[in-house]
């Protein structure tokens, strides 16, 4: 995926209640504003003043660094080895759950060239500028728009009858639903959806060990639970990706 996609996938993080500019602001300014205090501390012989206010301007900077890095790189590069891993063969029906501009829908489009890819998302302010719109633009460059469709859904009850998926993705989506409830219901529709041996891998934020631990007590069988590493840090280790993949079990 790195290095081959054509489409604009935006920044990704939650601008419900400030702009992604606001927020670049915001984060530009407190560290020049750490920066400046350092240099005047430091000509005014505050040494640990200095110091401590340098670090922190260096450290707001390198997490904003490792931020973008993720949303607008890393994430191409985790998702190509997960889209490999899931050994996809290029007929299958696939479902990105809060497949917000497309990144891994499309990506998981372009292995499907006897197949189809749909994607469901509310469309909220998870990304910059997500809109279906958005997302149709970028299968176009992608050259994939007639192997996609998109639903507006909500991904706690989804639209389509049981075992209909031979495979399921979802990157960062599902921890934007409010309430442990909520995620449960979203990973237990995702369970109804998916076909007998079909394959579902979650990247996501928190929750993922609760999520494994689930599908393992419902039988799901090969379920994982991995770091994906540094590539989707999203500031810093504190905000780490963890990737749960597990099989439907062939119903008996």
């Amino acid at each position: 995926m790195t290095g081959d996609h054509n489409g604009d996938y935006g920044i990704d993080g939650s601008f419900h209640t400030v702009s992604a500019r606001g927020q670049a602001i915001g984060v530009s300014a407190a560290s020049a504003g750490l920066a400046l205090t350092a240099g005047i501390s430091l000509a005014r012989g505050r040494g640990l003043t200095a110091a401590l206010t340098g670090a922190a301007s260096v450290g707001i900077a390198a997490s904003a660094a490792l931020y973008i890095y993720a949303t607008k790189a890393g994430k191409f590069e985790v998702w190509n080895r997960i889209l490999d891993d899931l050994q996809l063969h290029g007929d299958e029906t696939l479902l990105g759950m809060g497949c917000g501009r497309g990144a891994v829908l499309l990506a998981a489009a372009k292995r499907l060239p006897r197949g189809h890819a749909i994607g469901v998302d509310l469309w909220q302010a998870d990304q910059t500028d997500n809109s279906p719109s958005a997302t149709l633009t970028n299968a176009k460059l992608e050259n994939v728009a007639d192997r996609i469709e998109l639903h507006t859904a909500d991904m706690t009850a989804l639209p389509f009858e049981d075992n209909s998926f031979d495979a399921i993705v979802s990157s960062l989506a599902i921890h934007n639903i409010p309430g442990h409830d909520g995620r449960r219901r979203a990973l237990n529709e995702a369970m109804r959806v998916l076909k007998p041996s079909g394959r579902l891998a979650i990247a996501d934020l928190w929750e993922t060990r609760q999520h494994a631990e689930h599908l393992q007590e419902r039988g799901w069988q090969h379920v994982q639970r991995r770091s994906v590493g540094w590539r989707m840090w999203y500031g810093g280790p504190w905000m780490s990706t963890h990737l749960i993949t597990a099989a439907k079990p062939v119903s008996t």
